[in-house]
């Protein structure tokens, strides 16, 4: 893993930027913005992907694997903090003395000086970029955005638009969330995570207190969430607007119903406005009472704020469906932290019915698993019914000695309601092997899990063809 350097100085022009790890969401949405801009851009990934191949259809010279030829007459080169500092373009742009910079460093190229709105939060900033982008649109404007996950309706992640507002989501896992000059902030809440950068749950709760006494004109933080609230104290920012579920929110959510898809009301200024949404769970309501939040802030009225929020259908990999066999419902969730892990599978458990909840859990990185295995476990042994369990996935971490998938399911009270099954064929015939007609399999987490789901669907479906035989 590379730490971002963000006193690199940004270059004033590019004119052809390379992307080393081009095939990633948030990258292959800013490369796509770059050819937008009229800039020559190629980029390399260590796999193909349908990213690679539409960037490459857009124009872009893009390369599976790294190498220091892939560079080719590039004037920058644009990187994750994913790569490891020993990628041969990496050194040998270092050693060019080529402009080098983060992503995040990138990004605020492109922004520029436009008004921007910056979500951030421990989980939700995805879900709640992806409503203020699409009410925005519904609502007529052409903002331009860059989102961490595709946008079902727009189907991109990021796109630019004619208007002088940019939306973002900001990431607050490398602190590169302090490099914007935000004019709006959204905090949707502030779980403690991503403690190996930050040290200390004091010091990324302080980051957070920045980030919002940084927004130039009002900063949007959740009433409910306990250290949103300890932010709050230790901001000083002139205009605060809270929203949530607390009585003494500014934007608040009441009557949240969730038997079948989530209906509430938002409340403002003494009026009320009923609400429903085609996603289902509760943490959605709140979601999209903070974008309804944002959206008066930037001149909208409380009834169309909440009915524009109103068509947000979901973004891609938030309890995404991908396909039925055998009765038995198979989904997809980018939860990878314990409370993320709750909110998907209590969203699952108010449409699934009579039917289980069977999950499939890879965690993510090992520092995670190992600080908060109790948590994984409690929180899969409470909402699923089933849990199986995956091998870690190491992201840009090196292994752990002795954490693995087994460190979660080891703390589980009732060992009966967990199965470590670190080989993937395996694990898909097991989870065939204990799903009935419907039962809703979902997997869980920011890795590459999802590539599991065909492996599911084939054992369902030959568990199917077997029965038919029998």
């Amino acid at each position: 893993m590379i730490r971002p350097d963000l006193s690199l100085p940004i270059p004033d022009e590019i004119r052809s930027a390379h992307f080393i790890g081009i095939g990633g969401s948030g990258m292959s949405g800013l490369a796509g913005m770059f050819l937008d801009r009229g800039i020559a851009v190629s980029g390399s990934d260590r796999a193909d992907s349908a990213a690679l191949q539409g960037l490459a259809a857009r124009g872009a010279r893009v390369h599976v694997g790294h190498d220091a030829a892939n560079l080719a007459d590039a004037d920058t080169v644009i990187h994750t903090g994913a790569i490891w500092p020993e990628n041969p373009e990496y050194v040998t742009a270092k050693e060019r003395g080529m402009p080098v910079i983060h992503r995040s460093q990138a990004l605020h190229w492109l922004i520029g000086g436009r008004r921007l709105v910056s979500v951030a939060g421990a989980h939700g900033k995805t879900t709640s970029t992806g409503m203020i982008v699409t009410a925005l649109k519904t609502l007529g404007a052409d903002p331009n955005f860059v989102n961490g996950g595709v946008i079902s309706q727009l189907g991109v992640s990021s796109g630019s638009g004619s208007d002088p507002l940019f939306v973002i989501e900001a990431d607050e896992s490398d602190g590169t969330f302090l490099l914007y000059d935000t004019s709006i902030a959204l905090i949707t809440n502030v779980d403690p995570d991503h403690l190996d950068h930050y040290g200390s749950h004091d010091a990324f709760v302080d980051a957070f207190a920045r980030f919002g006494d940084g927004a130039r004109e009002a900063v949007v933080i959740s009433a409910d969430d306990a250290g949103a609230i300890e932010v709050t104290k230790r901001m000083t920012h002139p205009r605060i607007v809270t929203f949530g579920e607390a009585e003494g929110a500014d934007v608040r959510v009441v009557d949240i119903r969730t038997d079948g898809p989530v209906s509430f009301a938002v409340e403002y200024e003494g009026r009320r406005v009923e609400a429903q949404l085609p996603v289902p769970g509760a943490h959605n309501a709140v979601n999209a009472t903070g974008a309804v939040a944002v959206l008066l802030l930037l001149g909208r009225g409380l009834e169309e704020a909440v009915r524009a929020v109103e068509e947000f259908t979901g973004t891609i990999r938030r309890f995404e469906l991908h396909g039925v066999q055998r009765g038995v419902s198979v989904f997809d969730d980018y939860a990878h932290h314990p409370t993320e892990v709750a909110a998907a599978l209590a969203a699952a458990r108010t449409v699934v019915g009579d039917g289980r909840i069977i999950a499939i859990q890879q965690p993510h990185t090992y520092s995670r698993t190992q600080l908060m295995a109790g948590e994984f476990a409690e929180v899969l042994e409470s909402h699923a019914d089933h849990t199986v369990m995956l091998d870690v996935y190491g992201a840009r971490e090196d292994p752990i000695p002795g954490v693995t998938g087994e460190t979660v399911a080891a703390r589980f009270a009732d060992p009966s309601h967990v199965h470590y099954v670190p080989d993937w064929q395996d694990a898909a015939d097991y989870t065939a092997s204990i799903a009935r007609p419907g039962d809703y399999v979902i997997t869980l987490g920011c890795g590459n899990v999802y590539q599991i789901i065909p492996q599911v669907l084939a054992a369902l479906g030959d568990g199917a063809d077997a029965a038919d035989e029998a």
